[in-house]
């Protein structure tokens, strides 16, 4: 409770990604494995992550963010939406693709991982009436990206935000439940 009172104080900022005044550090806790001494204070680890994510976003070429219309905390949220849904690398930039075609057309992201994250359960199989769930994350309500990242990004999908696949997808389905592999069309 400690923690994620110190990660929503507003208190962090990384710019350019992380600016000053946003109110949590989601999609910023940059997913690894680290080692800390056995009594630490939640300062000092969430300072830890945010700079492994500088360092690691750092390797990225972010010219591109401006080449895509977007920040580069909007490319964050780009990519936390790629980690929720990609469970197959190669699928990743495909993702982005669809994600970014229809951001640029105007259309609803319609990304039901962004309704799990508004959900007060556990993620879960979504129903009919999830869709319609009030909250600003739903994509299927409210037009453009949610409000904040809603997962920590890797490298990986970090990437393929500012990569996207040179595609027209606008559409993507999963169609192995088991390894999660989507098909894509425009």
């Amino acid at each position: 409770q400690a923690f994620r009172e110190v990660a929503t104080s507003g208190e962090f900022a990384l710019p350019p990604y992380l600016p000053e005044g946003v109110g949590t550090v989601e999609g910023f806790l940059f997913p690894k494995t680290y080692e800390f001494p056995a009594v630490v204070d939640e300062q000092a680890v969430i300072g830890r992550l945010l700079d492994q994510f500088e360092q690691e976003a750092d390797t990225l070429d972010w010219t591109r963010a401006e080449d895509l219309g977007l920040s580069p905390y909007e490319v964050v949220v780009v990519a936390s939406l790629i980690e929720r849904e990609a469970r197959v690398p190669a699928d990743r930039t495909k993702v982005s693709a669809v994600i970014h075609n229809r951001l640029r057309e105007g259309m609803p992201l319609q990304i039901d991982a962004t309704i799990q994250y508004a959900l007060p359960e556990d993620n879960r199989l979504l129903t009919e009436e999830d869709y319609g769930f009030k909250s600003p994350y739903n994509t299927y309500l409210h037009q453009g990206l949610p409000p904040t990242p809603i997962a920590s990004p890797g490298l990986a999908s970090l990437r393929a935000a500012l990569e996207p696949a040179d595609a027209d997808y606008l559409y993507f389905v999963v169609v192995d439940e088991e390894s999660g592999r989507h098909a894509f069309a425009e």
